[in-house]
Formats: structure tokens, C-alpha cells, sequence
């Protein structure tokens, strides 16, 4: 392990580079999506879009540690793709960025807010698996990404996940990142915090060796403190993580009409702004994915 370092750190509320304060200016100053005209009667009766649509208001679950995709802004409200992504969505509901109700969901919690109806949807990194889909539906996926691993700048020992062997792992409880490292690298030491900011505190503090999750939040984080830290092997991934936007099980007309929104998102350049504007300013723009309407 390298030795504990008094190291500058970004941390949540705290944006540490030109990178991240450009990606908070984003979230307060650009043109917001579409806002649709819509009435209750285009929806089916009794569905969850005309029920949204009547309220005037939706309730979306994001995280709000997480560089580029979901981090409380200055004014407190997250900004970020994740963010863009339920904007999107909002509108298509006839439903204005400022009458979004932003709740902090951290991965151990996204399943049971769903399940316990405290949110009406979740946008926050969240990899669709057969697991979660016992529980929860998703749409999407509306990105793909991929397990990566980060380390201090001035670490030569870890290489790739070949070389975890005997080294602390720091991940999120409940995420997918820490259950491959379970059941992949026994022969590691898996260390769980309830957020990425944490782990990277960790990491700064010489608590752990490495932090893994998906190439783009740890790119977030890179970008954000990037005198001291790096991605391995130039965020060289070693999973496929397909981030869905998670909503209640067996709610079938709300999905597709998600699916659909996210289509259309593709179709008229919506989604890759939201990218441009966000993890844009890191990240070059891939190709939305194919979605599973399964």
C-alpha cells in the first residue's frame, strides 16, 4: 500500500477542477429538455404517466457523490447525465425540471425506495442484472459502462485486476463492482462504504490500495483530483455494466413508455446532448445502446 498522503480531495459539494466546476455550470445555466404539452387523457387511465402527469411532479432517486453522472451542485441539486436522463424523462411527462423532487440514493438503498414507494423512478448508475430485476423493472439501458479500477498517482503495483491479489479494495455495499470482487478476488480484501466519495477519502488516506467501480464514475473522480489520482491501465474495463433506470416491478405501461421515451431521446439528439453537456466534458460521446425491452 502506498503510504498516507496529505493529498487535496474532491469531495461531495466540493468541485476540485476546471472539469467539474465547467459540469456544475452545466446543470445551473444550460437550456433545459423539452418540457411536452400533455394532458392526463393521453395517458391509459389509471396508469403511472397519468397519475405523474395529474401530480405535476415526480420523485426520481440519484446519487449525488458521483462526478459527471449525479453531484450536488452549489445550490444543492444534483446535476449530471444521470440527472439529464430524468429530465428527459420529466418532460416527456409534461413535467418541468423545477418540479422534480431530487432524492439522494446511494446503491445499497435504490431496490427498497423503489419497493417502498419513495421514489417513482431511479437514475443512478444503476446496472441492470437478473438479481435486481427479481425486484425491480428497469428501462433502458440508456448507457453502457464498465468495471475499472483507480489508485493513487504514484502507484506502480496494481496493473489490472490480475494484480488485486493481497490488496484492500474499496467499493460500495450492495453495488455490482463489490460483488465482483467477491466473487472473482478472494484472494483480496474487500473493504464496503456506503459512497464512492468515501472510498476515494479512503483511498487519499492510504486505507485502501485501490477503489473500483464503473470506468465513468471513477473518470469523474480522475478528472476531479487528477495530480493524485489515476485510472489503472487507462480505465481498462473488465465487466459490462448496462445503467437502466429502475421502477417498480410489474408496472409494464410505465416501462415502455420509459423505453420509448429513451428512444426517442436517441432518435432526436436529446440524450447525446445530455452527454455533452455533462460527462461530456471528460468523456468522448459513444453510441447509445441498443434497449432491452424484455
Amino acid at each position: 500500500m502506498s503510504k498516507p498522503l496529505n493529498r487535496r480531495l474532491f469531495l461531495t459539494g466540493t468541485l476540485g477542477s476546471a472539469a467539474a466546476v465547467a459540469l456544475a455550470a452545466c446543470g445551473g445555466g444550460e437550456e433545459e429538455p423539452t418540457v411536452a404539452e400533455v394532458d392526463t387523457a393521453d395517458f391509459p387511465e389509471g396508469s403511472t404517466m397519468a397519475a405523474l402527469a395529474e401530480a405535476g411532479t415526480l420523485t426520481i432517486g440519484t446519487k449525488f457523490d458521483q462526478p459527471l453522472f449525479g453531484q450536488a451542485g452549489p445550490d444543492g441539486n444534483p446535476v449530471g447525465f444521470d440527472v439529464e436522463i430524468g429530465k428527459i424523462i420529466a418532460g416527456a411527462l409534461g413535467i418541468a425540471a423545477g418540479d422534480i423532487k431530487w432524492s439522494e440514493t446511494v446503491s445499497a438503498n435504490r431496490e427498497p425506495f423503489i419497493e417502498n414507494g419513495q421514489v417513482d423512478i431511479v437514475v443512478a448508475t444503476y446496472t441492470i442484472n437478473d438479481t435486481r430485476k427479481e425486484v425491480v423493472d428497469f428501462a433502458g439501458p440508456y448507457y453502457e459502462a464498465g468495471q475499472a479500477l483507480m489508485v493513487l498517482i504514484d502507484n506502480e503495483d496494481i496493473t489490472g485486476e490480475d494484480s488485486l491479489a493481497g490488496k484492500k479494495v474499496a467499493s460500495v455495499e450492495g453495488s455490482t463492482p463489490a460483488q465482483y470482487i467477491l466473487d472473482n478476488h478472494p484472494d483480496s480484501e474487500l473493504v464496503s462504504f456506503d459512497t464512492y466519495s468515501n472510498c476515494v477519502t479512503a483511498l487519499i488516506n492510504g486505507q485502501v490500495d485501490v477503489v473500483t467501480t464503473d470506468n465513468v464514475i471513477l473518470a469523474g473522480f480522475v478528472a476531479a483530483d487528477e495530480e493524485n489520482l489515476k485510472l489503472v491501465n487507462d480505465g481498462e474495463t473488465f465487466t459490462t455494466e448496462p445503467y437502466g433506470v429502475g421502477l417498480a416491478k410489474g408496472d409494464d405501461d410505465f416501462r415502455t413508455f420509459l423505453n420509448d421515451t429513451l428512444q426517442a431521446a436517441y432518435d432526436d439528439g436529446t440524450w447525446a446532448k445530455a452527454w455533452e453537456d455533462t460527462a461530456g466534458v471528460v468523456l468522448p460521446t459513444p453510441e447509445p445502446p441498443a434497449i432491452d425491452r424484455y
